[in-house]
């Protein structure tokens, strides 16, 4: 790599250093609110008197809303610009997190909860911020900072927020820890709405011709958009089957109905929207230079159903897998264990980002989905019997090319349509979360091997879905309002 795409985190007068810190904090604390709840769920419980099932149901509603709220962002974004939607998302995420402290109700808390699934598509935001501040060449070590470090924000919670609660004391000690990460989002979002710039100076920010969906370039690929859209659709209809009476009673069976209807009308009517956008491309042609191929799109989000998609669902049971494997394990060293697999992140998805624009995007992205492919297989053979520390260096070395992979998906994603990066994002990202709602539904049907060699087995499906996409060369293109063409390079 030569020195003009070298990244010296150090060099703050430079502005895409600068924005890129700025960056990486807002969604490290989008991620901090997101898990504000897990750490503190023990003083909760005890404030709500809470039953296992209700707990479980707060679990399900913190991630419900993330699906569609990552599509939405992400065409707010491509639409309005990173820098508003950034600021707007962290000062509501604040008014939210707040009512969610001072909720008195266990009915409240699940609402507040609900509506704070929405601040996990704060990822998305930034995805587009840095593909306008970085060239291609190193762009990917870039998004992989920000996803890594960023991500470290659920860590940050786990550590920090439970010794909070205890240093206010008291049984309220709990709200004012939550109320305290809400806080510090709302001032963070003024902030960032005052230091943040979308592109660097001199350049344009282009935004999609309209919004309600991705714009596509063929009558097969609207096809497969429309496909690839249902698997979304499906995660949300299993989710809330987890809260009918057959799953944690959160829900009535014909409240689970109405939504499963609403579900299908919604389906519908952005099936409309997507046409919308599109009727006029797929009618009279789009030129040339204009098109690309919705199947490197489709690629990355399979991609990313199998590496975040995994990350997430085995974060929630790894302190179990622990516990009950090993029995001279107490709770506090199963977790201490499983944490390993989340610390990882803050080098693996720069790695994955390195190794992304240094050896090639797809063949990068080859390489790590079948190292992961490899570690779950190996995690699959854990007993009684095997010797603790092998059994966390294991689990390390998977989740090392779990997030090494998810920062080689992002080291591609700014370079598919630089105007609809911020759609594309919000797609990948909305499969990392199906990708955790497959795997956990998996997982209350079967045992720890089994899981573990399911996502093995499902990495090995998507090693060779990724062996069919285009090597990003030369460059793209994007059209001005005016109808000038702006060439972007993208090798």
């Amino acid at each position: 790599m030569s020195n003009e795409h070298k990244i010296n985190l150090f060099a703050l007068s430079d502005q895409k250093i600068k924005t890129l810190h700025v960056t990486w904090f807002a969604f490290f604390l989008t991620f901090m609110v997101w898990f504000n709840f897990a750490p503190l769920l023990v003083f909760m419980k005890e404030t709500f008197d809470m039953t296992s099932q209700q707990v479980k149901a707060l679990m399900i509603l913190n991630v419900a809303l993330t699906i569609p709220a990552r599509i939405v962002i992400g065409m707010l974004v491509d639409k309005l610009g990173p820098r508003k939607v950034y600021s707007t998302l962290l000062v509501l995420t604040g008014v939210v997190c707040v009512a969610f402290s001072l909720s008195q109700t266990y009915e409240q808390l699940a609402l507040m909860r609900f509506l704070m699934g929405f601040v996990g598509a704060g990822f998305v935001i930034g995805i587009r911020m840095v593909g306008e501040w970085f060239p291609h060449k190193s762009v990917g070590v870039a998004e992989g900072i920000y996803g890594g470090w960023g991500n470290f924000g659920s860590a940050a919670a786990a550590m920090s927020l439970p010794t909070l609660a205890m240093i206010y004391g008291g049984e309220d000690g709990w709200r004012y820890a939550v109320a305290t990460t809400g806080i510090i989002a709302g001032l963070y979002g003024i902030f960032y709405y005052r230091v943040a710039r979308n592109t660097p100076k001199g350049s344009t920010y282009f935004k999609p011709k309209k919004i309600g969906g991705l714009e596509v370039t063929s009558w097969k690929d609207f096809y497969f958009y429309l496909l690839m859209n249902i698997p979304m659709y499906v995660a949300l209809a299993v989710l809330a089957w987890k809260l009918s009476p057959s799953g944690v009673g959160l829900l009535g069976q014909t409240a689970v109905y109405v939504i499963w209807a609403g579900l299908g009308a919604l389906y519908v009517f952005q099936t409309y929207s997507i046409w919308n956008v599109n009727k006029e491309g797929l009618r009279n042609g789009v030129p040339e230079l204009d098109k690309y191929s919705f199947k490197q799109v489709a690629i990355l989000d399979w991609s990313y159903f199998v590496t975040f998609g995994s990350e997430l669902a085995v974060v929630s049971m790894l302190p179990l897998f622990f516990l009950e494997t090993f029995d001279n394990l107490d709770p506090v060293k199963a977790g201490l264990l499983a944490s390993g697999f989340a610390f990882m992140n803050l080098v693996a998805r720069p790695t994955g980002g390195w190794f992304s624009d240094n050896f090639g995007r797809r063949h990068a992205l080859m390489i790590l989905i079948g190292g992961l492919a490899v570690g779950y297989f190996t995690l699959s053979q854990i007993d009684s019997d095997w010797w603790i520390p092998a059994a966390v260096i294991a689990t390390m070395c998977c989740s090392f090319f779990v997030q090494a992979g998810e920062g080689a998906v992002f080291a591609v994603v700014p370079l598919v349509k630089r105007r609809m990066t911020g759609q594309i994002a919000g797609m990948a990202g909305a499969y990392g979360n199906v990708g955790a709602v497959t795997y956990l539904t998996i997982l209350s049907f079967v045992d720890y091997s089994t899981f573990f060699m399911v996502i093995a087995i499902s990495a090995v499906v998507v090693f060779f879905i990724a062996m069919m996409m285009d090597e990003p060369k030369g460059q793209t293109s994007e059209v001005l309002p005016d109808g000038t063409v702006h060439m972007i390079d993208v090798g």
